[in-house]
């Protein structure tokens, strides 16, 4: 193994950019011809020796003349496309190590630009068939990976928010694979995090189809996607860039509904996160009719939901002073309605 890193550096001084790059794409096109077995073993060689080039090794840093010049080659030869396009192709290693060698490329600047986020901008197709991937159980978890650092890159992240693709992450949540399940419904937070005035001007302009879509996810029969889902719309929610979203949505009955019926889950997990946005509702000052109605005509339901919360006398002293103001408000809005009687 030593003496394959020292003869890899070695070839790395004596091949240029230029030559790395052509020897790579050479070896991708021709996955397409019948010798398939031995262009693989080029291929793996070739990327292989490309990660040790981009990445270096522990005796030795990477050239960062030469991976800027690489990074130019592989746009300038389309090879970035070549990497997505034949991703499925791949045996493990070279996917491995192809995905590594992503992460570097998408953040290498040339000048002042990183060219191979600018170059998926031009090509977001791309974008597109890595979203589509997930139903690759061979190399879901490879593309998620190559996603999440595109996400990371704000323009690219915005592409997928507005895609047509976006919408399958609804669907790849409730994946069977566990793995696969769980890797996608880390990607859908990224989308949903990583750039917040972007997400808030998403969220504003796909509201209805949004929350709709995250309606199925919240009351799924999948324990996971219902756990991940509850956590994290109480996490978003309360972020302030989405303090509009949330304003609007703890004005609608039916989430309402939805929030309460998650008060009842088995998990306790999923009641506390629950708690956490059906709180929002009880204590919004300008509560529509409409909601005042739904809490006052199950307010001993509720009351007794939420003063059988799974949590542990001391626990959390904010959870516990939160808990008594809620149980104060639906006690004064059904008081209230009462004396209206």
């Amino acid at each position: 193994m030593a003496f394959f890193f020292k003869a890899a550096v070695s070839r790395a001084r004596q091949t240029s950019p230029v030559e790395i790059v052509r020897s790579i794409k050479e070896s991708l096109l021709a996955l397409d011809t019948r010798t398939v077995v031995k262009a693989l073993e080029d291929v793996e060689r070739n990327i292989s020796y490309l990660r040790q080039t981009l990445v270096g090794d522990r005796e030795t840093e990477p050239n960062q003349e030469i991976v800027m010049q690489i990074a130019t080659e592989i746009c300038k030869e389309d090879v970035l496309s070549l990497f997505v396009q034949k991703l499925p192709s791949l045996g493990w290693e070279a996917r491995k190590d192809l995905v590594q060698c992503w992460s570097v490329l998408l953040w290498q600047k040339v000048g002042s630009d990183h060219c191979c986020a600018q170059y998926l901008e031009n090509h977001v197709d791309l974008l597109d068939f890595l979203v589509v991937c997930y139903n690759n159980i061979e190399i879901a978890l490879n593309c998620g990976n190559m996603l999440r650092e595109c996400i990371k890159h704000e323009s690219l992240a915005k592409y997928i928010l507005e895609s047509a693709s976006f919408e399958l992450f609804f669907k790849y949540a409730e994946l069977p694979n566990f793995d696969i399940a769980s890797d996608a419904l880390c990607t859908f937070k990224d989308l949903l995090t990583k750039h917040e005035m972007v997400v808030s001007q998403f969220l504003s302009s796909h509201y209805e189809q949004f929350f709709e879509l995250y309606a199925m996810l919240v009351s799924s029969t999948n324990y996971l996607t219902r756990r991940q889902s509850v956590k994290f719309l109480s996490e978003f929610l309360l972020e302030p860039p989405n303090a509009h979203i949330m304003k609007r949505y703890i004005l609608e009955v039916r989430y309402l509904k939805l929030v309460m019926a998650l008060l009842k889950d088995s998990s306790k997990n999923i009641k506390i996160c629950a708690f956490h946005i059906f709180k929002v509702f009880v204590a919004n000052p300008n509560k529509s009719e409409d909601i005042i109605e739904v809490l006052v005509e199950n307010h001993e339901e509720l009351l007794k939901l939420i003063h059988n919360l799974p949590m542990t006398k001391g626990e959390d002293e904010q959870l516990e002073e939160e808990i008594d103001l809620i149980i104060k408000e639906i006690e004064r809005l059904s008081r209230r309605a009462n004396m209206r009687q």
